[in-house]
């Protein structure tokens, strides 16, 4: 059901979406490993931007190696609240230039233009739920995949073992990745009772048609056997005469 206020498109939007702290370490752990994205270039409103707009956390190649402290206590960071960012449109803050409001306008307009993108998606998914996020998408689309997802709980994030302080640090630097996963989950949790609902009023939609053709059938089967019995009760009639 798409929303009043999203535009209409030739074509469709879908994410997938991750338990904040989970991706957030998943991150790390990537990057500890080399990683990097020199070749994303950030462009917003046209241009790129600035080194002094966007520092870089580290000198050299890459950041391997770098341990979890190191990747937190970088304020120019991109994994901190990525998932609101890669979701809003960052020309309405100014894109990466924070002098244009202060931040917690900013902050605010961001999660605000995640939270409306999300919604208008025809489809995202989460991936805490990869069953009903199989299923959302296959009814979404019409389109049914050869084999079921499969659940990992087991990963790279999950191996990593956290202090509370540090799980409380990491939901901090990314306290508005942890509100739109709170409304994302909600939203897709509504969306996915709404499409277990469609499917049950379709079922029993088609269950009472059957029923009344089955009806139909019978009826049909009774008033042939009336006709039969009244024909042969005529012509049993006849030959008595």
């Amino acid at each position: 059901r798409r929303s009043k206020e999203c535009p209409s498109t030739n074509f469709y939007y879908i994410t997938i979406l991750r338990d904040p702290v989970s991706r957030y370490l998943s991150e790390w752990r990537h990057v500890q490993r080399g990683a990097t994205w020199k070749a994303s270039l950030h462009v917003c409103d046209g241009r790129s931007p600035t080194t002094e707009e966007l520092p870089s956390c580290y000198t050299g190649d890459d950041w391997s190696g770098c341990s979890l402290k190191e990747f937190m206590d970088c304020p120019y960071n991109l994994a901190n609240n990525r998932q609101v960012r890669m979701l809003s449109d960052l020309s309405l803050v100014g894109c990466y230039n924070l002098s244009v409001m202060p931040e917690e306008q900013r902050n605010k307009l961001l999660l605000d233009s995640a939270k409306e993108n999300l919604k208008c998606m025809a489809f995202f998914g989460l991936t805490e739920f990869q069953r009903k996020t199989q299923y959302l998408f296959e009814k979404t689309f019409n389109m049914n995949f050869i084999s079921p997802f499969t659940q990992y709980n087991s990963t790279r994030a999950s191996s990593v073992e956290i202090d509370e302080q540090t799980q409380k640090h990491i939901e901090t630097l990314n306290f508005l990745d942890m509100e739109l996963y709170d409304y994302a989950k909600d939203l897709f949790l509504q969306r996915y009772q709404y499409m277990r609902q469609k499917e049950h009023q379709e079922a029993r939609r088609k269950r009472q048609e059957q029923r009344k053709i089955l009806k139909a059938k019978q009826a049909h089967n009774k008033e042939q056997n009336d006709d039969n019995s009244t024909t042969d009760y005529i012509g049993n009639v006849e030959r008595w005469r």
